[in-house]
Protein backbone atom coordinates (compact mmCIF):
# COMPACT_ATOMS: atom_id res chain seq x y z
CA UNK A 1 0.00 0.00 0.00
CA UNK A 2 2.86 2.23 0.68
CA UNK A 3 4.60 1.60 -2.29
CA UNK A 4 1.74 1.90 -4.27
CA UNK A 5 0.83 5.66 -2.92
CA UNK A 6 4.48 6.19 -3.51
CA UNK A 7 4.38 5.32 -6.94
CA UNK A 8 0.78 7.53 -7.53
CA UNK A 9 3.02 10.50 -6.64
CA UNK A 10 5.70 9.98 -8.28
CA UNK A 11 3.31 9.43 -11.65
CA UNK A 12 1.38 12.95 -10.75
CA UNK A 13 -1.90 11.30 -9.45
CA UNK A 14 -2.67 11.25 -6.00
CA UNK A 15 -2.99 8.49 -3.69
CA UNK A 16 -5.76 6.42 -3.66
CA UNK A 17 -7.84 8.05 -0.09
CA UNK A 18 -10.08 5.66 2.05
CA UNK A 19 -13.82 6.50 1.40
CA UNK A 20 -14.83 8.84 4.32
CA UNK A 21 -17.48 8.12 6.35
CA UNK A 22 -19.48 10.44 8.95
CA UNK A 23 -17.68 12.95 11.02
CA UNK A 24 -14.21 12.07 9.43
CA UNK A 25 -12.52 15.42 7.86
CA UNK A 26 -12.14 15.28 3.84
CA UNK A 27 -9.51 14.91 1.78
CA UNK A 28 -6.48 17.04 1.05
CA UNK A 29 -7.97 19.04 -2.08
CA UNK A 30 -6.28 21.24 -4.76
CA UNK A 31 -6.34 25.26 -3.68
CA UNK A 32 -9.61 26.00 -5.84
CA UNK A 33 -11.39 22.82 -5.01
CA UNK A 34 -11.36 23.40 -1.59
CA UNK A 35 -12.06 26.93 -1.64
CA UNK A 36 -15.37 26.09 -3.64
CA UNK A 37 -15.88 23.35 -0.70
CA UNK A 38 -15.55 26.12 1.81
CA UNK A 39 -17.14 28.85 0.37
CA UNK A 40 -20.35 26.13 -0.68
CA UNK A 41 -20.67 24.89 3.04
CA UNK A 42 -20.36 28.73 4.13
CA UNK A 43 -23.36 29.81 2.16
CA UNK A 44 -25.63 26.90 3.72
CA UNK A 45 -24.87 28.57 6.86
CA UNK A 46 -25.50 31.97 6.03
CA UNK A 47 -28.35 31.15 5.00
CA UNK A 48 -29.94 29.33 7.53
CA UNK A 49 -28.32 31.66 10.42
CA UNK A 50 -27.89 35.17 8.81
CA UNK A 51 -24.51 36.48 8.79
CA UNK A 52 -24.27 37.50 12.70
CA UNK A 53 -25.92 33.99 13.62
CA UNK A 54 -22.97 31.81 11.77
CA UNK A 55 -19.88 30.78 14.00
CA UNK A 56 -16.81 29.66 11.88
CA UNK A 57 -16.94 26.30 13.64
CA UNK A 58 -20.25 25.20 11.99
CA UNK A 59 -19.08 26.40 8.47
CA UNK A 60 -15.99 23.94 9.59
CA UNK A 61 -18.41 21.32 10.61
CA UNK A 62 -20.48 21.58 7.64
CA UNK A 63 -17.18 21.36 5.01
CA UNK A 64 -16.18 18.50 6.97
CA UNK A 65 -12.69 20.55 7.66
CA UNK A 66 -10.84 21.32 10.22
CA UNK A 67 -11.04 25.12 11.82
CA UNK A 68 -7.11 25.85 11.02
CA UNK A 69 -8.08 24.28 6.98
CA UNK A 70 -11.13 26.65 6.76
CA UNK A 71 -8.81 29.63 7.91
CA UNK A 72 -6.07 29.25 6.34
CA UNK A 73 -8.23 30.27 3.12
CA UNK A 74 -10.19 32.65 4.82
CA UNK A 75 -8.68 34.64 8.24
CA UNK A 76 -12.24 35.36 9.21
CA UNK A 77 -15.92 35.00 8.88
CA UNK A 78 -16.39 38.62 7.71
CA UNK A 79 -13.67 37.54 4.51
CA UNK A 80 -15.63 34.22 4.05
CA UNK A 81 -18.82 36.29 3.48
CA UNK A 82 -17.65 39.14 1.11
CA UNK A 83 -15.90 36.21 -0.74
CA UNK A 84 -19.19 34.59 -0.89
CA UNK A 85 -20.76 37.59 -1.83
CA UNK A 86 -18.27 38.86 -4.57
CA UNK A 87 -19.12 35.57 -6.06
CA UNK A 88 -22.78 36.01 -6.25
CA UNK A 89 -22.34 39.54 -8.01
CA UNK A 90 -20.11 38.86 -10.57
CA UNK A 91 -22.77 35.46 -11.23
CA UNK A 92 -25.47 37.74 -11.46
CA UNK A 93 -23.94 40.86 -13.33
CA UNK A 94 -22.51 38.20 -16.03
CA UNK A 95 -26.04 36.51 -15.55
CA UNK A 96 -27.63 40.18 -16.24
CA UNK A 97 -25.64 41.54 -19.02
CA UNK A 98 -25.15 38.37 -21.10
CA UNK A 99 -29.34 39.07 -21.23
CA UNK A 100 -28.94 42.67 -21.99
CA UNK A 101 -26.88 41.22 -25.24
CA UNK A 102 -28.61 38.11 -25.86
CA UNK A 103 -30.41 40.06 -28.73
CA UNK A 104 -30.52 43.55 -30.32
CA UNK A 105 -34.26 43.76 -29.97
CA UNK A 106 -35.24 45.49 -27.08
CA UNK A 107 -38.88 43.95 -26.87
CA UNK A 108 -36.68 40.91 -26.38
CA UNK A 109 -34.10 42.32 -24.31
CA UNK A 110 -36.49 43.38 -21.60
CA UNK A 111 -38.09 40.06 -21.53
CA UNK A 112 -34.81 38.38 -21.07
CA UNK A 113 -33.52 40.76 -18.20
CA UNK A 114 -36.97 39.95 -16.52
CA UNK A 115 -36.66 35.97 -16.81
CA UNK A 116 -32.60 36.03 -15.63
CA UNK A 117 -33.66 38.22 -12.65
CA UNK A 118 -36.90 36.00 -11.55
CA UNK A 119 -34.47 32.61 -12.28
CA UNK A 120 -31.87 33.95 -10.13
CA UNK A 121 -33.96 34.48 -7.65
CA UNK A 122 -36.13 31.35 -7.55
CA UNK A 123 -32.24 29.25 -8.06
CA UNK A 124 -31.71 25.95 -5.28
CA UNK A 125 -29.29 27.79 -3.75
CA UNK A 126 -30.89 30.73 -2.22
CA UNK A 127 -27.89 33.41 -3.63
CA UNK A 128 -30.45 36.00 -3.07
CA UNK A 129 -30.95 36.00 0.37
CA UNK A 130 -26.81 36.85 0.65
CA UNK A 131 -27.31 39.76 -2.36
CA UNK A 132 -30.61 40.72 -0.89
CA UNK A 133 -31.26 40.03 1.94
CA UNK A 134 -28.03 40.41 3.85
CA UNK A 135 -27.45 41.42 7.34
CA UNK A 136 -24.66 43.27 6.85
CA UNK A 137 -26.37 45.36 4.09
CA UNK A 138 -25.47 48.60 6.04
CA UNK A 139 -21.80 47.58 6.20
CA UNK A 140 -19.34 49.99 4.02
CA UNK A 141 -18.36 47.03 1.87
CA UNK A 142 -21.26 45.26 1.26
CA UNK A 143 -23.25 48.22 0.31
CA UNK A 144 -20.68 49.65 -1.68
CA UNK A 145 -20.42 46.17 -3.58
CA UNK A 146 -23.92 46.30 -3.92
CA UNK A 147 -24.26 49.73 -5.48
CA UNK A 148 -21.26 48.54 -7.92
CA UNK A 149 -23.34 45.52 -9.00
CA UNK A 150 -26.58 47.86 -9.13
CA UNK A 151 -24.56 50.86 -11.20
CA UNK A 152 -23.11 48.53 -13.86
CA UNK A 153 -26.58 46.56 -14.47
CA UNK A 154 -28.14 50.38 -14.44
CA UNK A 155 -25.46 52.07 -16.56
CA UNK A 156 -25.82 49.25 -19.48
CA UNK A 157 -29.83 49.22 -19.35
CA UNK A 158 -28.77 53.16 -19.60
CA UNK A 159 -26.85 53.22 -22.54
CA UNK A 160 -29.28 50.82 -24.21
CA UNK A 161 -32.23 52.72 -23.65
CA UNK A 162 -30.44 56.10 -24.64
CA UNK A 163 -29.42 54.87 -27.88
CA UNK A 164 -33.13 53.50 -28.86
CA UNK A 165 -34.75 57.18 -27.22
CA UNK A 166 -32.04 59.07 -27.54
CA UNK A 167 -32.87 60.54 -24.23
CA UNK A 168 -30.46 62.82 -22.05
CA UNK A 169 -27.72 60.03 -20.33
CA UNK A 170 -29.04 61.72 -16.97
CA UNK A 171 -32.62 60.51 -17.83
CA UNK A 172 -31.86 57.13 -19.36
CA UNK A 173 -29.96 56.12 -15.99
CA UNK A 174 -32.51 56.94 -13.93
CA UNK A 175 -35.36 54.37 -16.30
CA UNK A 176 -32.08 52.21 -16.15
CA UNK A 177 -32.68 51.87 -12.39
CA UNK A 178 -36.25 52.15 -12.35
CA UNK A 179 -36.34 48.91 -14.81
CA UNK A 180 -33.50 47.08 -12.12
CA UNK A 181 -35.61 47.37 -8.93
CA UNK A 182 -39.04 46.53 -10.62
CA UNK A 183 -37.27 43.38 -11.64
CA UNK A 184 -35.50 42.74 -7.82
CA UNK A 185 -38.62 43.74 -5.98
CA UNK A 186 -40.67 42.04 -8.00
CA UNK A 187 -39.18 39.11 -8.50
CA UNK A 188 -38.56 38.78 -4.79
CA UNK A 189 -42.16 39.05 -4.01
CA UNK A 190 -43.09 36.59 -6.62
CA UNK A 191 -40.97 33.91 -4.38
CA UNK A 192 -43.22 34.42 -1.51
CA UNK A 193 -45.98 33.43 -3.73
CA UNK A 194 -44.47 30.04 -2.59
CA UNK A 195 -44.58 28.87 -6.33
CA UNK A 196 -48.50 29.27 -7.19
CA UNK A 197 -47.70 31.27 -10.37
CA UNK A 198 -45.46 29.97 -12.66
CA UNK A 199 -42.00 31.96 -13.06
CA UNK A 200 -42.35 32.14 -16.64
CA UNK A 201 -46.20 33.80 -16.53
CA UNK A 202 -44.86 35.96 -13.76
CA UNK A 203 -41.69 37.02 -15.15
CA UNK A 204 -43.85 38.10 -18.73
CA UNK A 205 -46.31 39.83 -16.68
CA UNK A 206 -43.61 42.16 -15.17
CA UNK A 207 -41.57 42.04 -18.19
CA UNK A 208 -44.98 43.58 -20.56
CA UNK A 209 -45.00 46.29 -17.78
CA UNK A 210 -41.78 47.35 -18.34
CA UNK A 211 -41.71 47.32 -21.74
CA UNK A 212 -45.13 49.47 -22.20
CA UNK A 213 -43.40 51.78 -20.55
CA UNK A 214 -40.48 52.06 -21.97
CA UNK A 215 -41.41 51.31 -25.37
CA UNK A 216 -43.54 54.63 -25.66
CA UNK A 217 -40.58 56.92 -25.04
CA UNK A 218 -40.01 58.85 -28.23
CA UNK A 219 -37.39 58.25 -30.58
CA UNK A 220 -35.69 60.62 -32.37
CA UNK A 221 -36.84 61.17 -35.72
Amino acid sequence: MVHQARTDRASGGEPAVPQRTSGQRSARLPRDERRAQLLAAAQEVFVANGYHGAAMDEIAETAHVSKPVLYQHFPSKRELYLALLDSHLTSLTELMLGALSSTTDNDERVQAVMRAYFRFIASDDQAHRLVFESDLINDPDVSSRLETFNRTFADAVARVIAEDTKLPHLEAQLLGRGLAGMAQVSARYWLETDGNLDLDVASDLIYRLAWRGISRFPKET
